[in-house]
């Protein structure tokens, strides 16, 4: 009887090895979807409890959501360009919004393509020199995240695009404009203003409640648009040939998120789908950035690179199901210029606690979009101005806005706990040593990038970086 079972065995292992080889030794096509300024835990597979998301949440089932995905800073252009570099902002050098990274990096174009990759963009572009990031222009998508309304998707490019050679494999970024402001695509009518359940971090007022819900229109309209697309990577017969990875960029227009290191700014989501090898319906505690995708994607197509080409590695150890660990600690960043006056901050994670540091927390922090109007203020959150008039009425909405404008020098926050961070534990006695270690490993990675803190956070920094002639950080003299 054993030595039938025995043999059962052998024949079943013989029959589905074939299945999940070729799946791996046979390049896949690569299809990268972005959301714009969607807060992870906004979304239904990460806690959400208002947005309806179908689409990801079929993807979710039928792939692997990693449960402590971070990017290492929460503004479109750096985290974009981390992204597409595997460097981290100080050493691929965008720092800042509307800056630029230096010149002699590469990125998924140039990575990929030596490795025989087609590799197209579609939608919003925002990282520069276009030297640095030459990927294939893909039309279909809006590339302007303010327009009102935006551009309806035509799929025909991104379609053509996928199908068009079948001998060579693609990489494809889409990279959408919702849920960015405005807040004006989808049916907000879907979202009553008075049945929203609002997170701790944002203010109770009746016009926050109205933006929350047209926000939260904007995710459905994406997350129907990532349908729309899979729905055409099916048509042209490529689904089963195909990583899929759809992330959800950095934290949304609300105080305490997008422009932040708080957990609900440069926190991610992240689900990938890679049929034959990664298994549906699975969740990993695995720590990741941005920095380890295209270090993750070089693995995945069997393209061979130095250990110091990127800052990030790959984890394609656990999409395989190999592993369920990959960086020890993620770490975080933010310039506030031009967005508004000097504001730098650092900071790191281990997955579990998360210590931030206002580097010049003496000075009252402002975002400009946010907290400002300019013209018709279509682009900005005209509900602020509710919270400051609620402030008296309501202490809990004046925390917020001391939350959000006077921080301590030094914060720490249990995110499993506490995953937006109401309860600062700096000063708790028992996690003395957590403080103490994160500190000192922020310190040396601050030093391995050549960051100098403060002084980066400069107009004359930024505007060096625009000219080419970035100030600080590994192989500069300054």
């Amino acid at each position: 009887m054993k030595l039938i079972l025995r043999t059962i065995a052998t024949v079943f292992a013989v029959v589905m090895v074939p299945a999940l080889t070729h799946a791996e030794t046979k390049s896949p096509n690569v299809l990268i979807v972005m959301a714009d300024d969607c807060t992870y835990n906004d979304l239904p597979m990460y806690g959400g409890e208002n947005a309806k998301t179908p689409n990801l949440d079929r993807l979710a089932k039928e792939g692997m959501a990693f449960d402590r995905a971070f990017l290492a800073e929460a503004i479109c252009q750096p985290c974009r360009a981390e992204l597409y570099s595997g460097l981290y902002p100080m050493r691929n050098g965008c720092n800042w919004n509307h800056s630029a990274s230096r010149g002699d990096i590469e990125s998924m174009p140039q990575h990929l393509s030596r490795a025989g990759y087609r590799v197209g963009l579609a939608g919003k572009v925002h990282v520069s020199p276009d030297a640095a990031f030459p990927f294939e222009k893909v039309d279909g998508c809006d590339k302007n995240c303010v327009r009102n309304p935006t551009r309806e998707m035509e799929l025909d490019s991104i379609r053509d695009f996928m199908a068009r050679d079948e001998k060579q494999p693609f990489c494809l970024v889409v990279a959408l404009v919702e849920p960015h402001v405005p807040w004006v695509m989808g049916d907000a009518s879907a979202y009553p203003p008075r049945k929203l359940k609002l997170p701790p971090n944002i203010g109770d007022t009746p016009e926050t409640r109205s933006a929350f819900g047209r926000y939260l229109a904007e995710i459905t309209y994406m997350d129907d648009q990532f349908g729309q697309i899979v729905r055409e990577l099916n048509a042209v017969g490529k689904s089963e040939d195909t990583l899929v990875l759809f992330t959800s960029e950095q934290g949304s227009q609300f105080p305490g998120n997008k422009w932040t290191n708080y957990n609900t700014g440069v926190h991610t989501g992240l689900i990938v789908k890679w049929p034959g090898v990664v298994k549906p319906g699975t969740r990993t505690d695995a720590l990741v950035q941005y920095a380890d995708v295209l270090p993750t994607l070089m693995d995945v197509v069997g393209a061979k690179s130095q250990t110091d080409t990127f800052d990030g590695s790959t984890f394609a150890s656990v999409l395989r199901g190999e592993s369920d660990a990959h960086r020890e600690y993620a770490y975080g960043t933010h310039n506030n210029v031009p967005e508004g006056p000097s504001y730098p901050i650092r900071s790191i994670t281990d997955g579990r606690y998360h210590y931030i540091r206002n580097l010049q927390n003496e000075n009252l922090y402002i975002e400009k979009h946010l907290m400002g109007i300019k013209g018709r203020g279509e682009l900005n959150n005209k509900y602020w101005q509710t919270w400051v008039f609620q402030s008296f009425e309501q202490p809990e909405i004046l925390r917020l806005i001391q939350r959000y404008q006077l921080r301590p020098s030094e914060e720490l926050y249990d995110l499993t706990n506490d995953p937006y961070e109401m309860t600062n534990l700096i000063d708790d006695a028992s996690l003395a040593g957590v403080r103490k270690e994160l500190g000192q490993e922020l310190d040396r990675w601050m030093e391995s990038q050549g960051d100098p803190g403060a002084a980066q956070d400069t107009t004359e920094s930024l505007r060096a970086a625009k000219r080419g002639e970035h100030r600080f950080g590994v192989g500069t003299d300054r």
